[in-house]
């Protein structure tokens, strides 16, 4: 007996949303051609329209979510309770979540780094360690050391006077001194926690801080070499001079410091208050006018500023390969709660307080002032990454991130490899590494989703990422300009030297980055 109702076809495919764009151009092609508009948007707001980059990145997210056929509810959810989930709230805090902890103190202990004097006291110790001959190289380890903890441009302005006062010494071209600093500096900012960079990519790959931490130092460690051989070859090929004003400036920096550490001894010996040995006054009496060791800072112990880096290194990579070595247990558990980034940064920052601040002379309130004031360039910074989650999650709540993800399999290229390129073209068409990286990450998750990569493998796609939005730093990122304007160095010869020695960095950690993933 026939059927009276025959079976109907199955439905063609479509996509999870139609709306928008997706009216014109249906399926895949429809969902690309969103994708190639909204970048194309974002690089025109930020480059040519000069827009914020965090207000570039939402009103772009937007935009696409909109033209990809989003709902207004989908994006922005309900002004009563239900249960549609915002996008763009679920996206900014799922990053931040992670990130803005990680961020804030690391950014607090950086600073107590920098005001106590611990940035000078190693570079003056390898100085002295190196001699005046290998004074590169120590510049070079200055700044892959006091780079961890701290931010690439705030590196740059603790640790000029040093190079101004290396190459004055020397008498030979600036880029001989800067340069080898750069590289150390540039090497940890873009490719070692707790830098906002590599922080943003580990949770938006949900990767240990650990395993990027490892592959960090594995990938950077063989890219500032190689950077460190061009900043030597060019170094001695351009000559620049010391820039004089800067000098100036220096100096009367370090004097104003001096005169107002002075005065606030010599008032507190006229009150009675210091406890110091009083000079060239009958017993028992109190001076009241400034003496040479009023200047004087105690010397900062190498030992100790080394032991405030490492611990909260030390204590993540434990925390990550004992879920390796180590069978579930108590200590285990141990491991893991003093090896959480959370708490091992925080430990470090109590350190720093202690060690750096109070045993040494600091009041409550100066270590408070020093930590809020460093919080200030951060709500920026925070933004941008939250923004670039929001991003991610519209690509991904639209099927945007799947069609690109079945496109580039097509393409046949390692998801490496298109991760390092995506983030070379974001960098060089708009200059910012944090949103190079942010919005990079935002494409390339779905791509690696459902392949099954090991932590360490997931950790090397961030290092290829990281490495492409280090790609030819030139006139459109605020870096270029800080090199330039801060050590006295031409359009010309910074791109010369600065601009090439970011590239071959941004190559070596690449090509690094690559054959590792052949084997893990």
């Amino acid at each position: 007996m026939t059927p009276l109702l025959a079976a109907a076809p199955p439905a063609p495919e479509t996509p999870p949303h139609t709306g928008g764009l997706l009216l014109l151009l249906d399926g895949t092609a429809g969902l690309l051609t969103v994708a190639a508009l909204g970048i194309v948007l974002l690089l025109v707001l930020i480059i040519k329209v000069r827009l914020q980059p965090f207000v570039a990145l939402l009103a772009v997210s937007i935009a696409v979510g909109l033209s990809a056929g989003l709902s207004v509810t989908e994006l922005f959810g309900t002004v009563q309770r239900s249960t549609s989930v915002s996008m763009i709230e679920s996206g900014m805090g799922g990053i931040l979540g992670h990130v803005a902890i990680i961020i804030g103190l690391g950014t607090m202990l950086g600073a107590i780094l920098e005001v106590s004097g611990g940035a000078e006291a190693l570079s003056t110790r390898l100085l002295n360690l190196f001699g005046e001959k290998r004074a590169p190289l120590a510049m070079g380890l200055t700044g892959l050391i006091f780079g961890i903890p701290v931010f690439f441009d705030v590196g740059i302005f603790v640790l000029a006077p040093i190079v101004y006062a290396a190459a004055k010494r020397s008498g030979k071209s600036i880029l001989l001194y800067c340069m080898p600093l750069l590289a150390g500096l540039s090497m940890t900012h873009a490719f070692l926690p707790p830098h906002p960079g590599p922080v943003a990519a580990a949770g938006l790959f949900k990767v240990d801080l650990g395993w990027v931490i490892l592959m960090g130092i594995v990938v950077g460690i063989p890219a500032v070499l190689a950077a460190w051989a061009y900043a030597a070859w060019i170094g001695k090929r351009l000559f620049v001079p010391v820039p004089q004003d800067m000098l100036e400036a220096a100096d009367e920096a370090k004097a104003a410091v001096a005169e107002e550490r002075a005065a606030r001894r010599a008032a507190a010996r006229s009150t009675g208050t210091d406890t110091t040995v009083t000079h060239k006054g009958a017993p028992g009496t109190l001076a009241t006018t400034p003496h040479p060791e009023d200047y004087a800072e105690e010397p900062v112990p190498l030992p100790t500023v080394f032991l405030i880096i490492g611990t909260p290194l030390l204590l993540i990579l434990a925390a990550t390969f004992s879920s390796i070595a180590l069978d579930p247990s108590t200590f285990r558990s141990v491991i893991e709660f003093f090896g959480h980034p959370f708490v091992a940064l925080t430990i470090a920052l109590l350190m720093a307080y202690y060690l750096l601040g109070i045993r040494r002379g600091w009041s409550r309130k100066s270590l408070e002032t020093v930590s809020t004031s460093s919080l200030k360039p951060v709500g920026n910074i925070l933004l941008v990454v939250g923004a670039g989650g929001v991003f991610g999650a519209v690509l991904k709540g639209s099927g945007i991130a799947d069609a690109l993800a079945d496109t580039f399999n097509d393409v046949g290229l390692p998801v490496i490899v298109l991760a390092y390129l995506i983030s070379v073209v974001l960098r060089v068409a708009q200059g910012s590494a944090t949103v190079a990286i942010v919005t990079t990450a935002g494409i390339v998750v779905p791509l690696v989703e459902g392949q099954d990569l090991s932590q360490a493998h997931l950790a090397l796609v961030i290092m290829a990422i990281s490495a492409g939005s280090i790609f030819a730093s030139h006139v459109n990122d605020g870096g270029f300009w800080i090199v330039a304007k801060y050590f006295g160095i031409s359009e010309r010869d910074t791109l010369k030297s600065w601009t090439v020695l970011e590239t071959v960095l941004s190559v070596a950690g690449f090509v690094m980055a690559a054959a590792l993933s052949v084997f893990i």
